[in-house]
């Protein structure tokens, strides 16, 4: 299965259900109701990060994005095709703590980022050239805007074959950055975690569903798989 194009129909590739997350009326809600201790970018920050981003991508060239968690199935990207792929020096890891959308401080849960090492296989989709900036504008607000993400342009392996692409991965000095949790105590966070856009749980479940149908191994994932089930 790596390597094979699905070719993605208009309907399929952008379900509204992708525009809560990078919606800007839903942005501005959470900045206006965020509980003590949580700061968000600055929109000048988010901006110009994007544009960093921006100066670093031919502008007539399709662009890539590698997803390894809800990005897999719940893209909230227009994209025209997608691959299984594999990047080297990242592995798949729930090491950020989540207090809004699907965790609160009262009820907090984790959420996946890609941390050092390893090696992790996802999906690769390709964004058309006309549609790169807008795409990336909505992306932006989804993953970026906590600076719990850093956004990087890392080798995605197709066929034997690499594929420059962007991603993102934990950034470890942030607040939420949590590392050295045990199995059991993982597992409760995920358990337990909920908020505006659901829970924790859900998101687990669906990013395993997932990878199930593309035929993704993760051990890591498979051991906390069985963690979660015990405390459920």
């Amino acid at each position: 299965m790596e390597g094979r194009i699905v070719t993605m129909k208009s309907d399929e590739a952008a379900p509204d259900v992708r525009r809560q997350l990078s919606d800007e009326n839903f942005s501005a809600v959470v900045r206006q109701n965020l509980a003590a201790g949580l700061a968000m970018r600055t929109p000048q920050d988010m901006q110009d990060s994007l544009e960093e981003i921006l100066r670093q991508h031919a502008p007539d060239a399709d662009l890539h994005v590698f997803g390894y968690g809800s990005l897999m199935w719940n893209p909230a990207l227009e994209h025209d095709a997608q691959f299984r792929a594999r990047v080297h020096g990242w592995h798949r890891r729930f090491c950020l703590r989540n207090l809004v959308g699907r965790g609160t401080p009262e009820f907090p849960g984790l959420m996946l980022a890609l941390d050092r090492g390893g090696s992790c296989n996802g999906l690769l989709l390709r964004i058309p050239a006309a549609k790169v900036r807008q795409e990336l504008h909505l992306l932006w607000r989804r993953e970026m805007s906590w600076g719990s993400y850093d956004a990087r342009w890392v080798a995605a392996w197709v066929d034997g074959a690499p594929v420059r692409a962007l991603t993102f991965v934990v950034h470890r000095g942030h607040a939420r950055y949590v590392k050295g949790l045990s199995l059991q105590e993982s597992a409760g966070f995920i358990n337990g975690g909920r908020g505006s856009l659901g829970s924790c749980r859900a998101y687990f479940d669906a990013t395993l569903q997932k990878m199930r149908e593309l035929g993704i191994r993760d051990a890591g994932m498979e051991r906390l798989q069985a963690a979660v089930g015990n405390t459920a």
